[in-house]
């Protein structure tokens, strides 16, 4: 998201003495994983971090480590990707890269980690469950950005990655040495997005912001709900989860540019952006008409019928946007005059007339079951869902055929399932390489990798620059 994150600065005196022993305890540790990272690590990433030189491409993928789920798609497989963001909309963005094949690096505070493993409950496990739904197919870096001891570790990340995303406000990441000129002065080749509240422009481009706040902020809560009743927010988090898939789009296009021409990009998403490109119609209909749209509760302003209709035992979405569809619907509702109804005739006459036309309908729909109304309506061809909860979701047949729910089994949650990506590469749904991962669980993998050997990682470990899980 656009807000800047705050990583505590808690007094580490104690931490430091408590760690003396273990750090004695893993200092063999250390030195396999040190010597293991360099050996199957990034050519070049163990280079001086103030050298100049281009890094050396991979010649193939980082080879999975033990217990690494194994996934089918791999369209993104090398290029590596620099995580610095956390809460939804960034995590989202990288998570779509990563479920790609990239071999994304997040980097979190050592200790807390990021903000969303708390947003709880619920929690699965250990962990917030909207931190495990945004950040599998990742590694975790425990790293305190806003040590100066750091910026060494950051710059030589930054030299060998392809791809940098951050979400910092405005004028933090330059002061923290990851700014988007000094980056890419690092390595011209780097595509570097930003992910912000408001974007770079206009008297809030220094605001931070949230989901919720762009909703209300844009109207989108004024168009959510039914008419006359309190602002309404999307069920979901559907302005952060956008800004992530828009950013994810133009970094796949910067990258597709960079291939031309050798040279990286910079690229801005904003959440305000995001939720405005979601009113689009609406927004069109204010400028073109002058009339603020209203909230329709579950239908539509332009299209009727185009609702929910109450059933003998729950709700039935019916939608029937052309004339031969409603007459369909009529005929299965037993009362085929409606469509020859001249105040119904068209679909512009219903939209006129919406006031006369849905309690009739709701008077045939109301007395049949849910089921009984919707096997009718398919045999006519008339398009309808029932308006289900979560867990009937979960079960429901259409869902286990789609194979959205995928099996991400993690030591310490077995049973883990996260929510696919919702594409297919002929037959192949992107899989699960790596589950969420635990605060720092890669950091002795991914240090190693950049050169540093066990005394450097003991070193930063013991003034909380870094951190990782201690065995057992």
């Amino acid at each position: 998201m656009g807000e800047e994150r705050r990583p505590g600065q808690p007094d580490r005196a104690g931490e430091r003495d408590g760690r003396a022993g273990s750090n004695a305890r893993d200092s063999a540790r250390l030195a396999r994983r040190a010597s293991t990272g360099r050996a199957c690590g990034r050519s070049g990433a163990g280079g001086s971090a103030g050298g100049g030189s281009r890094r050396a491409r991979p010649a193939s993928r980082r080879p999975a480590p033990a217990g690494a789920i194994l996934g089918a798609v791999s369209a993104l497989a090398g290029l590596a990707v620099l995580d610095l963001t956390q809460n939804v909309a960034g995590p989202y963005c990288t998570q779509i890269l990563g479920d790609l094949g990239a071999d994304v690096v997040k980097v979190e505070r050592p200790g807390r980690g990021d903000e969303t493993r708390a947003w709880a409950p619920p929690t699965w496990g250990s962990e917030g469950a909207l931190f495990l739904a945004f950040n599998r197919n990742k590694r975790s870096l425990a790293l305190d950005v806003k040590a100066p001891a750091a910026r060494p570790v950051l710059e030589r990340l930054i030299r060998r990655s392809d791809v940098l995303v951050q979400s910092f406000r405005p004028g933090s990441a330059d002061a923290l040495g990851f700014g988007v000129a000094g980056s890419r002065a690092l390595n011209p080749r780097l595509v570097y997005c930003s992910v912000t509240a408001f974007g770079t422009r206009g008297p809030l481009r220094e605001q931070p912001g949230y989901d919720p706040m762009m909703q209300a902020y844009t109207g989108f809560m004024r168009l959510t709900g039914h008419p006359g009743g309190p602002p309404v927010r999307a069920g979901t988090s559907l302005v952060d989860m956008g800004t992530g898939m828009w950013a994810a789009l133009a970094i796949l296009a910067a990258l597709r540019e960079r291939d031309r021409t050798g040279v990286g990009a910079e690229i801005t998403t904003a959440l305000f952006e995001t939720a405005l490109a979601w009113i689009p119609y609406q927004l069109m209909s204010y400028l073109a008409t002058g009339v603020v749209p209203a909230p329709q509760g579950s239908g539509a302003a332009m299209i009727v019928p185009y609702q929910a209709f109450p059933t003998a035992d729950g709700w039935l979405m019916i939608t029937t946007p052309t004339d031969a569809l409603f007459g369909r619907l009529c005929a299965a509702l037993g009362a085929p005059a409606l469509a020859g109804d001249p105040r119904f005739a068209t679909n512009p006459d219903r939209v006129r007339n919406r006031a006369e036309l849905i309690p009739r309908l709701e008077a045939l729909t109301r007395p049949l079951a849910t089921g009984v109304l919707l096997d009718r309506l398919r045999a006519a061809g008339v398009t309808a869902a029932p308006v289900q909860t979560v867990d009937q979701v979960v079960t429901d047949p259409q869902t286990k055929a789609s194979e959205m729910l995928l099996p991400t089994p993690r030591a310490d949650i077995p049973d883990l399932t996260t929510v696919g990506l919702p594409v297919r590469f002929g037959e192949a749904r992107p899989e699960v390489r790596h589950p969420p991962p635990r605060v720092g669980e890669h950091t002795l993998d991914v240090l190693g990798e950049l050169g540093l050997g066990a005394l450097e990682m003991g070193e930063l470990r013991a003034a909380g620059v870094v951190d990782w899980p201690s065995p057992g």
